[in-house]
């Protein structure tokens, strides 16, 4: 069955990401999986384990203590995870999310969220998780492998989250912007919100026709606007971001000239990185 994928940590991002998937959920009609991942450590690495050092039997009795911790923490853990997954199941229906599941998982994050989409219409996740989120200089290492990976549309979620009101579109002209174009143009999920288009390039007749094009994809009942402007693409887009108080940006997975490839490349990393609104990237 489809739904909205929630993934939570312990993070402050928590909230936002709670609050974006209640919003995709109202406007997709779908239910929402809550999704929480605890990562597996290596007992030993985890404690920097230096017992080669030392003698044999004071190395086991050292061995049988990681392993006791190790159980303990492995509670807590879950324990943790109950209590997280239940405050967010709580926050989602008090917004009127009537149908919530959660799951608890121990494994790979990446590889578990990769698992959980497949039937997922979209993946929401903070920007940062909990051992980065006070780094606010980039965005998580996890963040990256997980859009480098996935094949949905990811929707990263900002510190403080909002309600949409309005879409900016980056749009180059390439592959994977015409197919953010198109989903905003047919998916319920942006119904009734105005939507502005920006080009980071040079005024010119040629980019001037493509943004036209674009802009009249999206007519029939809603309010377009459209920028071009010279510059680096980082620079254009965040102004224009800036300037529209209860944005999302909305961007294509891959790119050329100057949004060139998202999240390997710099220019959306840093677009990403220095945005102070949800972010969605559309394969």
């Amino acid at each position: 069955m489809e739904h909205v994928l929630a993934c939570v940590d312990a993070s402050s991002y928590a909230n936002s990401v709670c609050d974006l998937a209640a919003w995709a959920a109202s406007q997709l009609q779908l239910p929402v999986e809550l999704l929480h991942v605890v990562q597996r450590k290596d007992p030993v690495a985890a404690r920097h384990d230096l017992s080669g050092a030392i003698g044999l039997g004071v190395k086991s009795d050292l061995m049988e203590e990681l392993v006791r911790l190790e159980e303990s923490d492995a509670r807590l853990q879950v324990e943790r995870g109950r209590v997280l997954l239940k405050s967010c199941e709580d926050r989602l229906r008090g917004a009127g999310v009537e149908k919530v599941t959660t799951l608890h998982r121990h494994g790979g994050i990446v590889e578990t969220i990769v698992e959980r989409e497949e039937d997922a219409r979209i993946v929401v996740i903070g920007k940062r998780g909990a051992s980065h989120e006070f780094a606010a200089d980039h965005i998580g290492s996890k963040i990256e492998r997980v859009v480098r990976t996935s094949n949905k549309p990811i929707l990263i979620a900002s510190k403080e989250a909002h309600v949409p009101e309005r879409i900016v579109l980056a749009y180059d002209g390439s592959a994977g912007a015409k197919r953010a174009l198109e989903r905003l143009a047919n998916s319920p999920l942006f119904t009734g919100l105005p939507v502005h288009i920006v080009m980071a390039e040079s005024e010119d007749d040629r980019h001037r026709k493509e943004l036209a094009a674009a802009a009249e994809t999206l007519q029939g009942g809603r309010t377009v606007e459209t920028t071009l402007r010279r510059g680096k693409a980082e620079e254009v887009i965040s102004a224009v971001v800036a300037d529209r108080p209860g944005t999302m940006l909305m961007m294509g997975a891959y790119g050329h000239s100057p949004l060139r490839a998202l999240i390997i490349g710099s220019t959306t990393t840093s677009l990403i990185r220095s945005v102070h609104v949800p972010v969605l990237l559309v394969r």
